[in-house]
């Protein structure tokens, strides 16, 4: 009566699912700026070229040759201008200096106030985070109830594999929660 290939299969699914929240985590925290030079600090950036905005890293070269430095590479000469205004304008406070087709991008320090707000953002990311995995496990313990209730697997093994369930969301859970205590203690480095 019991179909041993469903479980492992939903038992699979849930886990990528749970690393698919804790992927979204990492490049959501990618994004938070912390007084420390990253290139993925300028994805957001849009460049208005050849009459359509254009990601950054398809116009330029970006780079990090200092902690609180980067430095975009410009390939078409008369790109510069449109790309140090769209640094200007992304809203992420930074002063590009330009110097031929390379732009120099430091990365001013954080004050103590921004890096308060930061840590809360990381929370309230990390939070979103934590509330997929429930999902995903609340979603894991209903198809159990189904596959009990259908007569595919026993109590016992229901009760055995919801128990795995658990295990999975606690460890996904507590993963999450080593990235944020690591992206705090990034931020808040002076």
């Amino acid at each position: 009566m019991s179909t041993p290939e469903d479980f492992p299969a939903l038992k699979k699914d849930i886990k990528h699912r749970m690393d698919q929240a804790a992927e979204v985590l990492r490049k959501e925290f990618a994004g938070l700026r912390t007084g420390r030079a990253h290139a993925s600090l300028l994805d957001p950036v849009t460049v208005e070229a050849y009459g359509q905005p254009m990601p950054l890293n398809q116009v330029a070269t970006i780079g990090v040759p200092e902690p609180r430095m980067l430095t975009a590479t410009v390939w078409d000469k008369g790109m510069v201008k449109a790309v140090e205004k769209a640094i200007r304008d992304s809203g992420l406070g930074l002063n590009p200096a330009v110097d031929g087709t390379t732009l120099r991008i430091p990365i001013p320090a954080l004050n103590e106030e921004r890096r308060q707000e930061l840590t809360k953002v990381a929370g309230k990311y990390t939070e979103e985070a934590r509330v997929a995995i429930r999902n995903v496990r609340r979603h894991g313990m209903d198809s159990l109830k189904k596959m009990e209730k259908d007569g595919h697997i026993s109590e016992d093994e229901h009760h055995r594999h919801a128990d795995e369930v658990q295990k999975l969301t606690d460890q996904s859970i507590k993963h999450l929660d080593e990235m944020l205590a690591h992206k705090e203690q990034e931020i808040m480095q002076v």
